[in-house]
């Protein structure tokens, strides 16, 4: 049986600590129409699923949280039930999608089921249409489920012939198996802990380095730890979900790149800083310098393990600096303090961390997980994820993809969550909210907009 990872066990543990919690991420791919009728469509995912176990397999929790939940293989997965089916009301635009989106994305996902569901919208304007990919958050990073497109999607108009489908369901464990492994897990785990720390003491150089980067990046995110300026942007949030989305093309942004030191990732939360200063602007409050930290989820995949179905990231927890009113000088502070957070050693640190939970015993890391959840949190403000999407254009069933849009949840108090996301030489940012108290995310899509078009400007000038 294949445990989950404390990581991704504790998006499981977030939505048992709050009824309000949907842990699902998502992205919305447009398509060029007419959408494929529905058997087709039924017919080509599921002669994918071979090159997809995880849409065969369901979440089974170990009694009494003695071991992380187990993966077991589902015989009777029924694609038909995960691929529904659904139409925008006219005149199909973006706010019409984006309504969707939200409705659908505030849903939490069936546990009884495989966690992933595909939407087929049809509808759209200028005869188009959308296929929405859900995943539930324990299954999948942002890296790992963009990396589902090069499955399900072809790079060809012509699909690609499905491979051979030998896949025998394993038996289903029993309660008395599951409670047998997690107390086998018990013992064990410490057991491998030990091996693992007698082959670092077998390289002291490595152990010394190693202890003083993560005491480092440790002491980085105690520090970032300190709760934020009291602002709108956090405090609790309900169940269900606002969204909207920006799109702006990729040319301008290197355009910017070029003009001023830094990366995409800097120019696109230099962007960010601008909506969320603007957004603060519009409700009267005063953008402070401490006022917004956003967690940066960092992908720690090493080549070649893109497509590997689990969460592989740390994090850094900059604070944006939405109290810089001119774009330049926020994009070089926003470049000056990622790279000092890079260099502090917090990413390293966040792994470390996650590395040794894998070698504690279950039971006292799911119980400091839940007791995390339910304590009221206040040193984050937003989240702001950067996935790469496909770096050249994918079709589904000859339906070539023009536009793919992204999804982050929300949780614990943020109630604003920004998803970057590359795909066809354009960057689309995709913004959650929570309904009752972000009604005005449109504001964030306007500042966003106007500080990058402030950057262009000063990039291009003599």
């Amino acid at each position: 049986m294949e445990r989950l990872t404390p990581l991704s066990a504790a998006f499981l543990q977030a939505e048992d600590a709050d009824s309000t919690t949907s842990m699902a991420i998502a992205s919305t791919a447009i398509l060029s129409g007419p959408a494929p009728p529905q058997e087709e469509l039924l017919d080509h995912i599921r002669g994918r699923l071979p090159l997809v176990p995880r849409f065969r397999q369901t979440v089974r929790r170990v009694p009494f949280d003695l071991a992380a939940p187990v993966w077991v293989d589902d015989p009777d997965t029924d694609v038909a039930w995960h691929v529904r089916r659904t139409a925008l009301p006219q005149p199909g635009g973006p706010e019409e999608l984006h309504r969707l989106i939200a409705r659908v994305m505030s849903q939490r996902m069936d546990r009884t089921r495989p966690l992933w569901e595909y939407w087929v919208v049809e509808g759209l304007s200028e005869d188009r249409w959308a296929i929405l990919q859900k995943l539930h958050h324990c299954m999948v990073d942002g890296v790992s489920g963009t990396a589902l497109y090069d499955v399900i999607f072809d790079t060809d108009p012509v699909p690609s012939p499905p491979p051979v489908d030998d896949w025998k369901p394993q038996p289903a464990p029993t309660t008395l198996s599951l409670t047998g492994g997690g107390l086998l897990d018990l013992v064990l785990t410490p057991v491998a802990g030990l091996r693992a720390a007698g082959s670092l003491l077998s390289s002291p150089r490595t152990l010394a380095r190693r202890a003083a980067r993560t005491a480092r990046g440790t002491f980085s995110l105690v520090t970032d730890a300190l709760p934020v300026t009291g602002s709108s942007l956090s405090g609790p949030v309900g169940r269900q979900r606002r969204y909207t989305s920006t799109t702006v093309p990729f040319d301008a942004v290197r355009l910017i790149r070029s003009a001023f030191p830094g990366t995409v990732n800097d120019v696109a939360l230099a962007a960010i800083t601008g909506g969320f200063r603007a957004l603060l602007l519009s409700r009267g409050e005063q953008p402070r310098a401490h006022a917004i930290r956003s967690l940066v989820p960092v992908s720690i995949r090493r080549p070649g393990e893109e497509s590997i179905p689990d969460n592989r990231v740390s994090l850094l927890l900059p604070y944006l600096p939405v109290d810089v009113a001119d774009p330049v000088a926020a994009l070089a502070t926003v470049r000056e303090r990622i790279a000092r957070a890079a260099t502090s050693g917090e990413a390293e640190a966040g792994t470390d961390l996650a590395l040794i939970a894998g070698y504690e015993p279950f039971p006292p890391v799911s119980l400091g997980v839940r007791l995390a959840f339910h304590l009221p949190q206040r040193q984050l403000a937003t989240v702001t994820t950067n996935v790469p999407g496909p770096r050249r254009p994918i079709f589904l069933l000859g339906r070539g993809c023009t536009r793919i849009i992204p999804y982050v949840p929300i949780a614990d108090r943020v109630r604003i969550g920004v998803a970057i996301f590359s795909y066809n030489d354009e960057l689309t940012f995709g913004i959650t909210g929570d309904y009752d108290t972000a009604s005005d995310i449109d504001q964030l899509t306007d500042g966003i907009n106007s500080t990058l078009q402030a950057l262009i400007q000063a990039a291009t000038s003599p």
